[in-house]
């Protein structure tokens, strides 16, 4: 058991954990953050992506020992107040989700590239998603969205 503190969506946490736990646990049972999804668990899917310090990683692949001073953000954080963020818009109007499952882990991909990158090339796009599986929409309109977001095309109305 370990004493850990970090920041989770803006929100400092301390508690003692279990070494052996993974991010993804401690998200899920801990803080009872469920929004992120576990696929795989080994790291090949990217259902479980956050950021962890600025980077998209897989938090199945992420022990709780090396949370100690780290600041990640779930999706939990991207909508605010009910009301879903302008990406979350785009992925819906460009039709980028279907069953959901790896939603959460594109959506938190492609905030870490817009974070460094706001203005992506199709390229850097595919390569931020290359770590992310889905099997239902054929990608075109995940990097639709994407591209949409970067070059603040489409209009959203905001409720």
């Amino acid at each position: 058991m370990s004493k850990i503190k970090f920041t989770v969506n803006n929100k400092e946490e301390q508690f003692d954990v279990d070494d052996s736990l993974r991010l993804i646990d401690v998200l899920r049972e801990q803080l009872g953050l469920t929004g992120t999804k576990e696929g795989c668990g080994i790291g090949e899917c990217g259902a479980c992506t956050v950021i962890m310090n600025g980077e998209a990683v897989c938090s199945c692949l992420v022990l709780a020992g090396q949370l100690q001073g780290a600041i990640i953000e779930t999706i939990e954080n991207i909508e605010k107040d009910n009301v879903l963020s302008h990406l979350q818009q785009l992925f819906l109007e460009y039709g980028a989700i279907q069953c959901g499952f790896c939603t959460p882990g594109m959506l938190m991909s492609t905030k870490a590239l817009l974070d460094k990158n706001p203005n992506p090339s199709e390229a850097n796009i595919k390569e931020a998603l290359e770590g992310n599986l889905c099997r239902c929409t054929g990608y075109i309109p995940i990097i639709n969205a994407v591209k949409a977001m970067s070059n603040n095309k489409a209009i959203i109305q905001e409720t």
